[in-house]
């Protein structure tokens, strides 16, 4: 893994009320460019959308944190941020000649025909590994440990754990996941940095 890769990934959920979703994020992001922030906010319209982006972009410039933008490589363009592909949509080769050579691009790999799609990409965003506590309408069947391995594999690029990911998941996947993603067990935690923390630690070998 290149060493300025993070090695875990914040994912907003705008259900939460502003004010306590910004302030649980700059929790999180207070424990440096480890953590990194993705902005997803399905059905937002755009000019939110770009308005949300920037208030992100603005506290993660305070700690150095990487932050990615969810589908949008305009509004990534407008604020200096990496991307991120969903499993439906645009490819790595669709969109690397319009970034900046020092941009990421992170993509969602669900099957293994998605994970060949995903060629090109820095980081796979793979899932759902475990049951998710946030995205209750995903009614995929987790993938566990033997089915993320397989799909580890079969990406050319750091390969992310999502779904279910909190201090005893990550552990299970020492030595498999070179990072993870998470929503609920970051920003739903009274302590978010203490939650960021205790994952990136029970995930270091020992």
């Amino acid at each position: 893994m290149p060493p300025s890769l993070p090695r875990i990934i914040v994912i907003t959920d705008w259900g939460i009320p502003r004010p306590t979703l910004l302030q649980r994020i700059h929790a999180a992001l207070s424990l440096g460019p480890r953590v990194a922030l993705q902005h997803r906010h399905p059905g937002a319209p755009i000019r939110l959308f770009l308005e949300e982006a920037r208030a992100l972009a603005d506290l993660c410039r305070e700690s150095h944190n990487p932050l990615f933008i969810n589908g949008r490589l305009d509004v990534a363009l407008l604020v200096d941020a990496h991307l991120h592909l969903p499993s439906q949509g645009l490819v790595p080769s669709d969109v690397r000649a319009h970034l900046p050579k020092d941009r990421w691009i992170s993509a969602s790999v669900h099957n293994l025909d998605e994970a060949r799609k995903a060629q090109g990409a820095d980081i796979a965003l793979i899932s759902p590994v475990f049951p998710a506590g946030s995205k209750v309408s995903d009614d995929r069947p987790p993938l566990g440990v033997e089915g993320f391995g397989r799909l580890a594999a079969a990406v050319d690029c750091a390969p992310f754990a999502l779904g279910g990911i909190g201090p005893q998941s990550a552990a299970s996947l020492r030595g498999a996941a070179v990072g993870y993603a998470a929503v609920s067990a970051v920003l739903q935690s009274p302590d978010p940095r203490r939650a960021a923390s205790e994952i990136l630690a029970s995930a270091s070998p020992t």
